[in-house]
């Protein structure tokens, strides 16, 4: 049980301090960024009282994103930078429908 202690120690200790740079900190904060998203949402659906997703969220999805792409590219991880890099034309792309659905709303 000890050397399970010990080697579980070690690994902490390699992941969090050794490997502790720059880099790690922008994977923070950019998962930071993807959190909010669903924090705004749900302040936003609890105030409705009904599922509600604010523009907010995909400002945050797309920062988030852009973010993590960038830390993916980084560690080049051909899997994480898939699935950031196509989330964010999704990001992306909703917020072009919103942004088009207020013109049309205006110019009525």
């Amino acid at each position: 049980m000890t050397d399970l202690l010990t080697s579980f120690a070690s690994y902490l200790n390699d992941v969090f301090v050794i490997k502790f740079d720059g880099w790690v900190v922008l994977g923070f904060v950019a998962q930071g960024f993807f959190t909010m998203r669903f924090v705004v949402q749900w302040i936003a659906s609890e105030r409705a009282r009904r599922s509600v997703i604010p523009v907010a969220f995909w400002f945050f999805s797309i920062g988030g994103g852009a973010l993590l792409l960038v830390y993916a590219l980084y560690r080049r991880d051909p899997v994480f930078i898939a699935g950031q890099a196509l989330g964010l034309v999704v990001y992306l792309r909703n917020l072009y429908f919103i942004i088009i659905h207020r013109q049309q709303t205006v110019g009525e």
